[in-house]
């Protein structure tokens, strides 16, 4: 067996990572120690499915790699805000099973079903935008503000959606793992704002109440559970800002970008847009997710000693899943590094994890990117790559997307 001669987390590997997962999955190389981290990273689909199942022994509480840092100056800052609380994505049951109840009432689906007439209306009016230019960064003209309109709607900041961008960005910049100290107390000063900034407005929807889903979780009652409390609100609020558009927009552009690497594709795609067959701009959405896996990867602490596959793991580990790499598994798909917008088991990627700890958001992500192609293809024609040079993706140990994707294109005729 050849070991890979890249580095899972390295710079440049995070950045291209697929000859890395090639590699290892050429090797049968389906979970491994990294060198220099410590961490064990699963690669094979098998094995992240079964890990991701078990979240009494690969435990969500990794808030000790992700959250508030042995610094005083960061601390300082921190410390004029509100405690970070274990709601969702670094939780456990019960507590995680509690915050997961409540928060289903909000994000159900009749309630995405009901929006759908707005990400439409905003996916047209992004498309007439860029319609009157011919071309420019995808990413700024149509990836980011979709996602970005639609999560701010929900969670009740939609006159404040550049804000809510740049206050998605310094969270996902905090657990990135990649930046410099001077950007650590940016992103720390970016959460005590949003923090402050969210305690009123859920003292005004506990006052005045509203229709969105901040008003849902102010309001979220289950039987023989406690109302959730300010920090927790805020904290849910914060997951729902990076999840509602990074992830979404990551997918949004990556598939865009497949598809104009794949004309053949692209004309399967635009012969199925604008409503001709929703069932095949659905799957490519899956494809899509499969393909890019916004999400890359996500931490685990075992919580006792465990055998995964062949690989004795002992207890108080700090295991990955890696999602990306699981996605890209030729024992599950077949010709992974294929785009195919018609493969037949697309949707059962693990893009969106699995278990208890799927995204709660799923829904909302699934329809945006729906939508927006259904719109995209049908009145926009000719897509091209401006400056194949232009692409950029930014390094990050969890998530992976394109920042910037330099395009061209024509109005349908």
């Amino acid at each position: 067996m050849n070991k890979p001669q890249t580095n899972m987390f390295a710079p440049e590997t995070l950045l291209d990572p697929f000859d890395h997962y090639r590699a290892v999955h050429d090797a049968d190389i389906d979970a491994e120690v990294v060198e220099g981290m410590g961490a064990y990273v699963v690669y094979s689909y098998a094995l992240c499915n079964e890990a991701a199942g078990k979240p009494e022994i690969f435990s969500n509480d990794f808030t000790s790699l992700m959250g508030r840092e042995e610094d005083e100056e960061i601390n300082a800052i921190l410390a004029e805000g509100w405690p970070d609380e274990a709601t969702l994505l670094t939780a456990d049951a019960p507590v995680h099973t509690r915050n997961r109840k409540l928060v289903n009432l909000a994000f159900s689906a009749p309630r995405v079903n009901a929006i759908e007439e707005v990400m439409r209306e905003k996916s047209i009016g992004l498309i007439a935008d860029m319609a009157n230019k011919g071309g420019g960064d995808f990413v700024e003209d149509f990836a980011i503000p979709l996602p970005v309109h639609m999560i701010a709607g929900q969670i009740g900041l939609d006159k404040d959606a550049k804000q809510v961008k740049k206050w998605s960005d310094a969270a996902v910049d905090r657990f990135s793992q990649m930046v410099d100290h001077e950007r650590k107390k940016e992103c720390a000063r970016s959460l005590v704002e949003y923090q402050h900034y969210m305690k009123g407005m859920i003292d005004d929807r506990r006052a005045n109440g509203g229709d969105d889903l901040l008003t849902d979780l102010v309001n979220a009652r289950v039987e023989g559970e406690t109302p959730l409390t300010d920090p927790e609100i805020m904290s849910i609020m914060q997951q729902f800002m990076v999840a509602g558009n990074e992830t979404t927009t990551s997918t949004i552009a990556g598939c865009l970008l497949q598809l104009i690497r794949n004309p053949e594709q692209m004309e399967k795609a635009k012969a199925a847009a604008g409503g001709r067959d929703p069932k095949l701009i659905g799957n490519m959405v899956e494809e899509a997710l499969r393909f890019e896996t916004p999400t890359a990867g996500m931490w685990r602490i075992v919580k006792e000693d465990t055998a995964l596959g062949e690989h004795e793991i002992p207890a108080g580990s700090v295991v990955q899943l890696r999602y990306a790499a699981a996605n890209r598994d030729p024992a599950k798909f077949e010709n992974p590094d294929v785009f195919d917008i018609e493969r037949k088991n697309a949707r059962a990627h693990l893009a969106f994890g699995k278990g208890p700890h799927m995204c709660v958001g799923n829904m909302l992500s699934r329809k945006e990117m729906l939508v927006a192609f259904d719109e995209l293809l049908e009145r926009l024609d000719n897509f091209q790559l401006s400056d194949p040079d232009g692409i950029e993706v930014l390094p990050n140990i969890l998530l992976r997307g394109i920042t910037k994707l330099p395009i061209s294109y024509e109005v349908a005729a």
